[in-house]
């Protein structure tokens, strides 16, 4: 248990420390005026108490991402605490505070303006589109998930328990919609400003719950020293880079939780509450998604036959089942049930606010909200439909919602740099999230080359990659470690040399490239290089790609 409580502490002296760092850098004005107090319109514009606001915001960027996706990314063995700490403090909570700051800057400006303010008018209009399209996805992905849980016996009355699933399924899918259309289109405050904290509350005693069991049944925590493998019992197919990366989403890193931002910017009334609130909230994910993967991890070390064959959502009944009393799994579940519709409505309402931005329409009167909202809502209707009538389709549908949710946040990162080199620009604070970008970057791209089934890796050329693993086992680990040192110290001489350049790019990809390769091979006696390596020639095209995006800001900066 040495591990997790040094992760939790981790987490926390990332709030305290780092999130103050980018405080200082981004110049949070308590003296500006924000935009709900400048033009409060009594439907979106709302001002709202910080407490009330950091919930909701909590509860919006969460749902079922820290649950499911940490379960998931647990699967993969204790790799998934570094990736939770390490991508919570310097990429996910990074691009949440400053992605959210900018549209408080902004008026409370929706992503795809934010994209295209820093990024061009042509990445605001693909993003628009993008991000709709995102939107959706999560609608239905949320609306699935509690319909599927709801149809278990604890949750059905016994004089309709002789129905087909499918019917109760159903009935639960019209229920959530319409509390969906109520949640989007009425006033911020009315719904979502009331019953989201209490549902935010419930999230966190869920997490709570864990640790008690944890204490209470001295349950033997994975250690991170114990080894670093790839424990995915599928691993030939599921490397490490990047389909880690992407299956824990939320816990880490979620482009999702930009497009909520602006909800809450457009609720506050100080701008020193963007470092708790926008911040502090992903930190607070990081810390229930941790939890979670814990636990999970745990089951699927200890207890492999307990795990088989069992979704994301299957093993969370596992748990509860296992370490909780009936009564309080019925209520973790529940709130699992919660967290899933209250991520769904707030994702339709900011696809509507998108919509409304870009083609101006006045979301004042009822009608151009609900004329704007109903063909979103025929659209996810459409794809639940198609996720429920298919056994696949849940699958399909989550596989592609995770990249694309990473995809978003790569692209908010890059405008994030933009942001950060026009507001500091005779300083480096743009690598604060120029380092995360070119990482989510190499990772979005490769899980797309690499993939087995939802990319490219089927198709890709093995041939690369025993190549590598050849010249590997007939060098050793030394020389690999020197060549890692030789190219940090390249990296800080071409810093030196060039102050004002990226051009320490060129050896700064690869130095943390081997750094990542030697640590990990110092950890992991038993890694299997080829299973690794073998998709190389994705691993390539991704870094290429990822130079050249590197190129292209260092362009746009000089402009």
């Amino acid at each position: 248990m040495v591990s997790f409580i040094v992760a939790i502490v981790l987490l926390v002296l990332g709030y305290w420390l780092y999130s103050k760092i980018i405080e200082r850098v981004i110049g949070v004005d308590p003296q500006r005026t924000t935009p709900a107090v400048a033009h409060p319109d009594g439907v979106d514009y709302v001002p709202m108490k910080p407490w009330r606001i950091f919930l909701i915001q909590f509860l919006n960027i969460a749902g079922v991402g820290p649950i499911i996706g940490a379960v998931m990314g647990a699967q993969f063995g204790t790799a998934s605490y570094l990736w939770i700490v390490f991508g919570c403090i310097f990429a996910g909570a990074v691009h949440d505070f400053i992605a959210g700051f900018i549209s408080l800057r902004h008026d409370g400006a929706s992503l795809p303006e934010i994209h295209g303010r820093y990024l061009g008018n042509g990445m605001k209009q693909f993003m628009r589109g993008f991000t709709v399209v995102l939107m959706i996805l999560v609608g239905a992905v949320f609306v699935n998930t509690p319909a599927t849980l709801l149809t278990q016996d604890i949750f059905v009355p016994a004089g309709l328990r002789h129905l087909d699933h499918s019917v109760i399924q159903y009935f639960w899918v019209i229920i959530i919609f319409v509390y969906y259309l109520l949640a989007t289109l009425l006033p911020i405050d009315k719904i979502i400003g009331k019953i989201y904290p209490i549902f935010g509350i419930l999230l966190l005693a869920m997490a709570l719950a864990l640790v008690v069991a944890f204490v209470v049944y001295q349950v033997p925590l994975r250690e991170v020293w114990q080894g670093l493998e790839n424990s995915h019992p599928h691993a030939d197919t599921n490397p490490i880079f990047p389909m880690m990366f992407i299956s824990i989403a939320c816990g880490a890193i979620s482009g999702f939780h930009a497009t909520q931002s602006p909800l809450m910017a457009r609720c506050m009334i100080n701008e020193k509450q963007a470092r708790p609130i926008f911040y502090g909230a992903m930190i607070a994910e990081g810390v229930v998604a941790l939890i979670w993967a814990a636990a999970a991890a745990y089951f699927f070390h200890d207890h492999p036959e307990m795990c088989l064959g069992k979704s994301g959502a299957a093993m969370v009944g596992v748990i509860a089942n296992e370490w909780f009393p009936s009564i309080i799994a019925f209520i973790t579940i529940l709130g699992v049930v919660s967290a899933a519709v209250t991520s769904g409505d707030t994702a339709l309402r900011s696809a509507r606010l998108i919509v409304a931005d870009f083609m101006h329409v006045d979301q004042k009167p009822i009608p151009k909200r609900l004329l704007v909202a109903l063909p979103v809502f025929v659209l996810a209707a459409a794809l639940l439909v198609f996720s429920l009538a298919n056994p696949a389709g849940f699958d399909y549908i989550w596989r592609y919602f995770s990249w694309a949710n990473q995809v978003l946040a790569m692209v908010t990162l890059w405008a994030v740099t933009v942001f950060l080199s026009k507001l500091k620009p005779h300083g480096l604070w743009y690598l604060l999230s120029l380092i995360p970008a070119l990482f989510m970057t190499m990772v979005t791209v490769s899980f797309l080359f690499v993939a087995q089934k939802e990319g490219l890796g089927s198709v890709l050329p093995h041939a690369a990659g025993y190549a590598i693993d050849y010249i590997w086992r007939h060098c050793s680990w030394i020389s690999q470690m020197l060549i890692m040192v030789t190219l940090w110290a390249v990296t800080v001489l071409l810093c030196k040399i060039k102050p004002h350049g990226l051009w320490f790019l060129l050896s700064l990809v690869p130095a943390l490239l081997m750094t990542i390769v030697t640590v990990g091979f110092f950890f992991v006696e038993q890694m299997d290089i080829v299973s690794i390596l073998s998709q190389a020639a994705g691993y390539v095209i991704a870094a290429a790609i990822t130079l050249a995006l590197a190129v292209l800001f260092f362009l746009r900066k000089k402009k």
